[in-house]
């Protein structure tokens, strides 16, 4: 049996000179960030500001030092401040930073990806993921002259009007806006549906025939927890596009490149018609990229009639980060070693909940995990996670801070390991996770014990 040291919980970390500046940024900002979730409105204390990351590690500005698993939200799949990015990036800007003008950088980005990826006949950077989302829809829409969109409830795209929707009360339902200043008439163009569920799914064909431009969806769904799909659903997704003539879009700005160099389409072997991918091939720096045949891209301006442009898309320094980037995930058995750390640092944690009765689920595809307090079915739809359970992460996520883990301000949020997450440092985060989880669930009546559940669960190995 795997023993813990400490069942109590520890003092907290000092937060003087984080909270000093997230007092002032409330004076700048709403809510004093620049997006969301970093408010850690879902969990305990002032948010965090960072001053300093290397490796697999963030320092705070309080000089509290961590073992970081948000990673960027998952981009810096090398770590932060790789070597070879940094180096790669300060020499590129000694000739400028910006040029709005093509470069042989865009050219070479571009050929590491096409050449080592069988799904994508040409491509096009841009400067974000939510942006690549836009683009690629607006393609999709050029190139099969129909106007709705059909998308899942559960997936995240980005902040796209169109896709800013969540299901409402029934099987097949129009969007309804999940942001003010979204019209109902944008919302009215997407159809939702849940996920993994085949009856809806072909229903909203027969009810929208001939009128669906694309279905967008993560292929693994990790923006809302980890919901590992079927793969027979995800076949049956092609099949059902292919024979509607809709465009099947994968959204792969997580899972390009993180589970696989050709990420989800490439682990799956599914062919999706367009691909959009994020900030993970600018080495963490804002890039995005579509990419699809090159029939579908001879739509694009200045080929073809839908307009797409962009003053900083193919920016020398975000290409050269991801030329940095993705050479050195090419070479060989990076992700094989990936996938076995990652597997190993799960299976640690899953044991020792396991024999002490936790109420924990890891799901795992890769080298992303997502940790869910609910051992009652397999998490497929955003909707089977349990709200109640995100009081137990909120706790651990104050516990892991004070041992010197930091993991995303959320409990719907995935985790990622790194290549710079050396298997000592993992161990060393393991300790600290199982000391959290004691403190959590002390005194715990004992329940069903943790499962892991990974690509091997449900997908062939």
């Amino acid at each position: 049996m795997i023993e813990s040291k400490d069942k109590i919980s520890k003092p907290d970390i000092s937060r003087a000179k984080s909270t000093e500046l997230y007092n002032k940024a409330k004076t700048y900002f709403p809510g004093g960030v620049n997006s969301p979730v970093r408010a850690f409105k879902s969990v305990y204390g002032t948010p965090l500001f960072i001053k300093k990351g290397d490796g697999a590690y963030l320092w705070d500005a309080d000089d509290n030092q961590f073992i970081d698993f948000c990673c960027s939200w998952g981009p810096l799949i090398l770590g932060h401040n790789h070597p070879a990015i940094r180096e790669k990036v300060i020499e590129v800007m000694q000739n400028g930073m910006s040029f709005g003008a093509p470069t042989a950088l865009e050219n070479e980005l571009a050929e590491l990806i096409i050449s080592n990826n069988p799904f994508i006949e040409k491509i096009r950077f841009n400067s974000s993921g939510t942006e690549a989302v836009m683009s690629a829809i607006r393609l999709a829409r050029g190139y099969t002259k129909r106007d709705k969109i059909l998308k899942f409830e559960g997936c995240y795209h980005g902040h796209v009007d169109a896709l800013l929707v969540k299901a409402g009360s029934g099987l097949v339902t129009f969007g309804e806006t999940s942001s003010a200043g979204v019209p109902k008439a944008f919302a009215d163009e997407t159809i939702v549906v849940a996920l993994n569920d085949k009856e809806a799914l072909a229903k909203a064909f027969e009810d929208f025939k001939d009128q669906i431009a694309a279905v967008i969806m993560e292929p693994i769904p990790a923006n809302n927890g980890l919901l590992l799909q079927h793969t027979e659903f995800l076949q049956y997704l092609r099949e059902i596009c292919t024979a509607n003539g809709t465009l099947l879009i994968f959204d792969e700005v997580i899972s390009g490149f993180r589970v696989g160099f050709a990420g989800a389409a490439g682990l799956y072997q599914i062919k999706p018609d367009i691909i959009t991918y994020g900030k993970i091939i600018g080495g963490g720096l804002p890039v995005g990229a579509y990419g699809a045949s090159a029939q579908i891209m001879s739509s694009v301006s200045p080929e073809g009639p839908v307009y797409q442009a962009g003053t900083l898309s193919g920016n020398p320094v975000a290409m050269a980060a991801g030329i940095a980037q993705l050479t050195e995930l090419l070479k060989p058995g990076f992700y094989e070693d990936q996938n076995q750390r990652t597997k190993d640092f799960v299976n640690d944690i899953v044991e020792y909940a396991s024999q002490r009765n936790y109420p924990l689920v890891i799901s795992r595809v890769g080298s992303i995990f997502w940790l869910a307090f609910d051992t009652n079915a397999v998490i497929r739809k955003a909707e089977d996670i349990d709200p109640k359970s995100m009081d137990h992460f909120k706790k651990l996520h104050l516990e892991l801070l004070n041992r010197g883990v930091y993991m995303g301000p959320s409990g719907y949020e995935v985790g990622f390991v790194s290549a710079a997450h050396t298997t000592a440092i993992l161990d060393t985060a393991k300790q600290a996770i199982f000391e959290s989880l004691d403190v959590v669930f002390s005194p715990s009546q004992p329940s069903p014990g943790g499962r892991a559940l990974d690509e091997h669960y449900d997908f062939r190995e």
